[in-house]
């Protein structure tokens, strides 16, 4: 892509479609006064607010719930056990979620809190659910809070950052921007605090060795992961189509700063990013089951539409909700893969049942679809 076309195809955050933003510990939280910046809460509220009513949908990650806490539970020392971490989030969470509830609350918004680990985000049937929660919040208006569930995450499956944990829900939603707000207002061709002749790098067409190195070590006042984590979250956001921002954080109304052109770093999407998990559908999992579609099912599927029970004719095999199954028409050819939103054993009950028979059917309500578009390829 030539330097003009990048500039022209600058992400704008008033044009977004699905919106994730990331605000970490140093901005939500006074250290000071250990409690969050109400004022500053509010102002980030109300910029949410604004770009709500203009059809965006909006996911907040925030971090803050274990600084919170370390005052109210004597743990002021500099590095803290992990069952330390795990008592203090359990503690500061709470707040965390009255904060973000006061301060949406203020502006007409409802938010819900969802508490995630990296396994949710990995293990297909748990990346499921996430998501279909998500989405049905978004649907319902709400902005989702969400923060890594550290009263229960181990070492070993923690992101121990929200950088990443912030372009895995991008990623999830498929959201087209993620904003991960700093103290600083872009990337640097090195540290400019210790580095005067430091260049801001306002555009990264795409990742590389050259732009991995700037990541450095963490500088002290940087956010836990420092630059060097919101070069992984980059890799994981554009790999997935998802444009994303580094931006400054510490200013008034910082999202509406953003739309107004302040200045930040855009990392471009990957041009083939949307296809990816497509292909990794279609090539990358063995499927389990096979379920056999009528001729007009195969017709909607082949016209981008979601695979719903009342088409289905046939379930083969054993597979859990999250599986990867072949999809074949009348003739017994394949037409498409995907991930199956329920079990075999539902599957059957519910085949060629319409989707508000479901819950009489299973005694619960699931998804509308038995195959998401989303989560389907053709082949």
């Amino acid at each position: 892509m030539s330097a003009a076309a990048t500039l022209a195809a600058v992400p704008s955050v008033a044009k977004a479609r699905r919106l994730v933003i990331k605000l970490g510990s140093a901005l939500v939280v006074d250290p000071d006064a250990a409690a969050t910046r109400t004022g500053w809460l509010d102002e980030v509220a109300e910029d949410i607010a604004a770009l709500q009513r203009t059809g965006v949908e909006i996911i907040v990650v925030s971090s803050g719930a274990i600084a919170l806490a370390r005052r109210t539970l004597n743990l002021t020392q500099p590095r803290l056990r992990l069952e330390e971490k795990q008592a203090a989030a359990a503690v500061g969470q709470i707040r965390l979620a009255q904060a973000w509830s006061e301060a949406l609350s203020a502006h007409g918004l409802t938010a819900a809190q969802l508490l995630l680990t990296m396994e949710d985000t990995e293990d297909r049937r748990r990346y499921l659910n996430a998501r279909a929660t998500l989405t049905t919040l978004l649907g319902l208006g709400c902005v989702p809070v969400i923060n890594e569930n550290d009263t229960v995450a181990t070492a070993e499956i923690r992101f121990g950052d929200n950088d990443r944990l912030a372009a895995r829900v991008a990623e999830m939603v498929q959201a087209d921007q993620l904003v991960l707000f700093s103290d600083i207002d872009g990337l640097y061709t090195a540290d400019p605090r210790r580095d005067p002749a430091a260049q801001h790098i306002p555009i990264v067409a795409g990742m590389t060795t050259e732009i991995d190195a700037m990541g450095g070590e963490p500088p002290p006042g940087y956010s836990s992961g420092g630059m060097r984590t919101k070069l992984v979250a980059a890799r994981i956001a554009t790999g997935a189509g998802c444009a994303m921002a580094i931006a400054l954080g510490h200013r008034p109304h910082p999202v509406r700063a953003l739309v107004e052109g302040a200045r930040c770093t855009w990392f471009m999407p990957t041009i083939d990013g949307r296809s990816a998990r497509k292909r990794w559908i279609a090539g990358s999992l063995s499927p389990l089951g096979t379920v056999t579609v009528d001729a007009g099912a195969a017709r909607a599927l082949a016209g981008g539409r979601s695979l719903l029970p009342a088409g289905v004719a046939g379930v083969a095999g054993e597979f859990s909700r999250g599986d990867a199954v072949r999809v074949q028409g009348p003739g017994g050819l394949e037409v498409a893969r995907g991930l199956s939103a329920y079990n075999s054993e539902d599957a059957r009950r519910i085949m060629g049942h319409r989707s508000e028979e479901i819950e009489a059917i299973l005694g619960w309500r699931g998804r509308d679809e038995l195959i998401h578009r989303d989560d389907l390829v053709l082949v």
